[in-house]
């Protein structure tokens, strides 16, 4: 038996991430300064670790109700009130999930098939356009540009849809180039849809991470609530990305087909996991604040710096990265990033590994120390050098 013949031919026509060659890399080398894994340097705050430390002593190892704990989803539904103006009905219409990525996973699955397409704007996160592939469905690329600080457009939504589009995806705030997009933005987009059969799954997963615009969410516009998903969750806000835990909220006609899935496939998210985001949600804003503050100060420095060494980058307004352009050095993403860490001991990502319309870019998180920073930019700034004399 052949068991490559064994495998859908959907399955093997997935590449792997772009990003997982350099992580192999990393971890058979000493000493690289890492500004490429996306996920808070923090440690989860001590008051969430607390409350899922202490619900495994009283004993609360069991399963939760398919759709999380209710408690869980009423905070859910208190936080998406009072920060972004959503009212959901805590039982019918919030699902809890094991990270935004399965969120990302079982909605795609209740809404799209072969032969429907889904509009993904990149660069941005490469669950989106793998997940579309497990389906079936199609994945139609809207190229983002920095001269437009890689917002959508409505003409570039207008001219990607066509009668078979069935979900467009809007990654704001946006991994890699922390992009935001702001009421008017959205507004926009909200107007191209308004009068077709598309739903929206809006990954606000950095909705707490900006710096001068508040966060807006699309369906808080008129007319947009019932066809949004809105999918969120506790790994980056909250530095939680370990405890795997995550939400959905939208109608419930679509949310309950995406809950049968969740039930077959997961049965329930963890239920220690579920606990600690409780607490977060009802005692940890002042935490958030603070990592917030400390993003902002790292994010000023990597943009100034940056910049100053001829890596031109327009300002990131969310979420934890850069996205500088490489362009003048004369190599590609890939080719930068090998020779970066090969000789400099720093790890950046390819911002191909986001979508073709990221090469010439590459990505830098700056959810790392301020000490490793500093030292990141000055190796940089020598490989620079070193590539000029």
């Amino acid at each position: 038996m052949n068991m490559s013949d064994m495998i859908v031919p959907g399955v093997k026509a997935v590449p792997f991430s772009g990003i997982r060659k350099y992580f192999d890399l990393v971890n058979e080398m000493q000493g690289v300064i890492s500004l490429g894994i996306g996920e808070p340097d923090f440690v989860t705050p001590w008051n969430i670790r607390e409350a899922g430390i202490y619900s495994l002593e009283k004993g609360y190892t069991h399963y939760s109700s398919n759709a999380g704990y209710i408690e869980l989803r009423n905070e859910i539904a208190n936080y998406q009130s009072r920060r972004y103006g959503l009212s959901y009905d805590a039982r019918e219409e919030i699902l809890v999930t094991v990270g935004g990525s399965e969120a990302i996973d079982i909605a795609l699955r209740s809404l799209v098939k072969e032969g429907d397409e889904v509009i993904i704007p990149e660069p941005s996160f490469v669950a989106y356009k793998g997940c579309t592939a497990f389906t079936g469905a199609k994945s139609v690329i809207v190229e983002l540009k920095a001269e437009d600080d890689f917002r959508l457009k409505p003409e570039m939504l207008k001219a990607a849809i066509t009668d078979r589009t069935k979900v467009l995806v809007i990654p704001f705030p946006n991994n890699p180039t922390g992009a935001i997009m702001e009421k008017s933005d959205l507004q926009a987009v909200a107007d191209v849809i308004m009068d077709k059969d598309i739903i929206v799954i809006s990954d606000e997963i950095y909705s707490e991470l900006t710096y001068g615009a508040e966060h807006v969410s699309i369906a808080s516009l008129k007319g947009m609530r019932d066809r949004t998903i809105v999918i969120s969750g506790f790994s980056k806000a909250f530095a939680m990305t370990g405890w795997r835990i995550g939400y959905v909220c939208g109608s419930k006609i679509i949310i309950d087909q995406m809950k049968k899935i969740h039930q077959y496939a997961i049965m329930c998210s963890p239920t220690t996991a579920q606990f600690a985001a409780i607490e977060a949600l009802k005692n940890s804003a002042d935490d958030v604040s603070s990592m917030v503050r400390e993003y902002n100060r790292r994010r000023r420095l990597m943009l100034s710096r940056l910049n100053s060494m001829g890596l031109s980058c327009f300002e990131p307004q969310g979420a934890f990265y850069t996205f500088p352009c490489i362009k003048s050095t004369g190599l590609s993403s890939d080719e930068f990033c090998e020779k970066l860490l090969m000789d400099e001991k720093v790890l950046m990502i390819p911002g191909n590994a986001f979508g073709e319309c990221g090469e010439g870019f590459v990505r830098a998180t700056y959810a790392n120390s301020m000490e490793n920073l500093l030292e990141a930019l000055n190796r940089i700034e020598r490989f620079l050098q070193k590539m000029k004399a």
